[in-house]
């Protein structure tokens, strides 16, 4: 029986994506892990590689297509010794629907807006019928082992996967029923603990009624999710902001010594600045936690993401293991992520969470701001540039170089005492760099 490529679910928050390129056409044969086609999510340009072997026997979607919801039969594959007239007795129902034809954003009307609604419940309700884990990533399966699974009422979400790239083969169903794991329902889920998303002012009505000139820009997928997460994290968690000023003459007389003796990296300040991150959170690990709903998770790696900003919107690449990382090591790492964020170019792996954010806006001479966590995560670090001010040295005033930072604060998982100690740990590293260097 002929093999269907499903849609696949490669962020959390996707629920449907675009099919933007196809790799392989009718007639072509695939092997597990080719790369097939590129999707274009929520948050990237994502290529996406096979899981089955086969011939590719027929396309169903074609390429372009936009709006194709998650679990959608996307193409079909042909098996050993299976020839085209397999394909006749395939049932695809609920596959994506034709392309449909854009119309002008500025004259869709709030009618047509409505009917559009249940449409996207409905493929809602179908992506979540797709096997995905906790963090959303689609179970990759055999097609025996999910006919298996759905037989045996077992979830392939909670089955490890012995086959290549973690796949799940008949023998991990088979171990599964030995031992009487994996049965649907018995994982208990994270309580999330975010709120319904209201919706805000409709401001191009609003600039209609009162005669405004304006150009409507149609928002991408990733402004889409940016605009409701920051809105998410700013209604249902409880922010505080702590400040402090951190002098970096050191600084940046040691990341001048550091970048004349180096050949194959150059580091910045905002290196320095992602390593003292990491070293204070190893100093001060009640920083580095999410709200859970009805408990706190601590993590216990030292994961920091580091906002990129992009012609599709912000995107979060994360340092792993930053604190155990040399500061040549985050040089390289960072550089390499922020391309490729800016070119959509990241996996699912390399923007997927992280357990504190940093946000630096001292390259734009910002002196200081404020910034939105990004949730689930407790603590986001805003930057400012560094400039020359006066302070008050041995009762003398001296001219130093100065450096604003913010901490914004989710105060059901960190207190404020416990903030203030991140800072005072992240003050001291910056205005003494040579530990940051250890």
């Amino acid at each position: 029986m002929p093999i269907k490529v499903l849609m696949p679910a490669l962020s959390p928050t996707m629920t449907e994506g675009k099919l933007a390129k196809w790799h392989v056409k009718e007639g072509d044969e695939v092997n597990s892990g080719d790369v097939i086609a590129e999707i274009e999510t929520d948050k990237a340009t994502m290529e996406v590689e096979a899981v089955d072997e086969g011939i590719v026997g027929k396309i169903i979607v074609s390429e372009g297509t936009d709006q194709v919801p998650v679990n959608d039969v996307i193409a079909l594959l042909l098996e050993e010794d299976e020839d085209t007239s397999a394909l006749d007795n395939v049932d695809v129902s609920g596959g994506a629907p034709a392309p449909k034809k854009e119309r002008p954003k500025q004259e869709t009307s709030k009618s047509e807006e409505k009917k559009e609604e249940p449409k996207k419940a409905d493929s809602s309700s179908q992506a979540s019928q797709a096997p995905t884990t906790q963090s959303g990533e689609r179970v990759f399966a055999s097609p025996l082992a999910r006919r298996m699974a759905s037989q045996n009422g077992l979830d392939l979400s909670l089955i490890s996967g012995s086959g290549p790239r973690g796949r799940v083969v008949k023998a991990d169903i088979e171990k599964a029923m030995q031992n009487g794991t994996g049965k649907a329902g018995s994982a208990q889920k994270p309580t999330s603990g975010g709120a319904s998303m209201p919706k805000g002012v409709d401001s191009r009505a609003q600039a209609d009624a009162l005669g405004q000139a304006y150009e409507f820009e149609a928002a991408n997928k990733v402004r889409q999710v940016i605009a409701n997460r920051l809105q998410e994290s700013k209604q249902t968690v409880p922010h505080f902001y702590l400040t402090v000023d951190c002098e970096i003459d050191n600084l940046l007389n040691l990341r001048k010594q550091v970048n004349e003796d180096a050949t194959d990296y150059k580091v910045s300040v905002n290196d320095f600045v992602i390593r003292a991150c990491a070293k204070a959170l190893r100093e001060v690990p009640a920083a580095n936690t999410s709200w859970a709903g009805d408990g706190i998770l601590h993590y216990t790696d030292v994961d920091v993401s580091v906002a990129v900003a992009s012609e599709n919107g912000l995107i979060t690449p994360i340092i792993k293991n930053a604190d155990e990382k040399s500061l040549a090591s985050i040089s390289n790492e960072m550089k390499d992520l922020a391309g490729r964020a800016r070119e959509g170019k990241l996996k699912p792996h390399e923007f997927q969470g992280g357990g504190f954010t940093v946000s630096n806006l001292g390259m734009f001479g910002i002196k200081s701001f404020s910034a939105i966590i990004n949730p689930p995560q407790s603590c986001i670090l805003a930057v400012g540039a560094g400039e020359q001010r006066a302070v008050i040295k041995d009762g003398q005033v001296k001219v130093a170089t100065v450096m604003t930072v913010t901490l914004s604060v989710d105060h059901r998982s960190v207190d404020g005492a416990v903030g203030a100690e991140f800072l005072a740990s992240f003050k001291k590293l910056i205005e003494n760099p040579a530990k940051i260097l250890v």
